[in-house]
């Protein structure tokens, strides 16, 4: 009879992750869709296994002030207390107060796709948002102060040599700290992590990455907390205009 093995779950999790981003790199030729589809699987992956007050979409972010991030690949956000969430066909539309994480879907990680995520990432850090004081039965209490928003980049491969070295690392510390990456994925390689304690990125390669990068994001959210409470309101205003 078969016995359960917890190693072997585990491992078999990242390997159909690594799998699917294998398949959709080597056979899908139209760029676009190479690109839909990469997305799709770290989606699918986070939408399976993360608990279910978070949900993962493609996504653009705004803000009550109006103005919107670019499209982001991946966006985390609540799904519990978020009081709207724009659907239209396939577009999503997200407000930013409900944001804990996003990331940008690449083939291949590099000096070039960190700093377009850098970029990406820059775009939701910069939008307004809204926090209210919490009503309770005995009182209020203050407005909660707004938590970080995580910021990472997610790929199948890498274009360096060792995939997770020094020139990831040099990439990683370019730029500034509104589009600072905390979390990503090299899924053929490794995962790397900002040591907040060290002012340092750790990076880990082997092993099952898609995995490990999922419990990292995990314990990484637990630790965050929930979204603020989002004035519905300022919203609102745009009603008039």
């Amino acid at each position: 009879m078969t016995q359960w093995s917890l190693s072997q779950l585990l491992a078999g999790l990242h390997d159909t992750i690594q799998h699917r981003l294998e398949v959709a790199r080597r056979t899908l030729a139209h760029p676009g869709t190479k690109g839909d589809a990469s997305e799709g699987v770290w989606i699918d992956l986070l939408n399976a296994y993360l608990p279910r007050r978070y949900e993962a979409a493609k996504a653009h972010v705004v803000d009550s002030r109006g103005a919107f991030s670019d499209q982001i690949d991946v966006v985390v956000f609540d799904h519990q207390y978020s009081p709207f969430i724009f659907k239209f066909d396939e577009q999503v539309v997200i407000p930013a107060e409900s944001v804990y994480a996003v990331f940008e879907a690449k083939q291949a990680i590099s000096a070039a796709q960190v700093a377009y995520a850098r970029a990406k990432i820059t775009s939701v850090r910069r939008l307004h948002r809204t926090t209210l004081p919490i009503p309770y039965a005995g009182g209020t209490y203050p407005a909660k102060p707004l938590i970080p928003i995580f910021g990472g980049l997610l790929t199948f491969e890498s274009d360096w040599n060792p995939p997770l070295g020094e020139p990831l690392r040099e990439a990683l510390q370019i730029g500034s700290s509104e589009g600072h990456l905390d979390l990503g994925c090299v899924a053929a390689h490794g995962y790397f992590a900002y040591n907040k304690q060290r002012s340092h990125y750790d990076l880990f390669q082997g092993g099952k990455p898609a995995t490990a990068f999922l419990f990292k994001l995990i314990s990484e959210l637990q630790f965050s907390g929930t979204v603020p409470m989002i004035d519905v309101l300022a919203y609102s205003e745009w009603l008039s205009k």
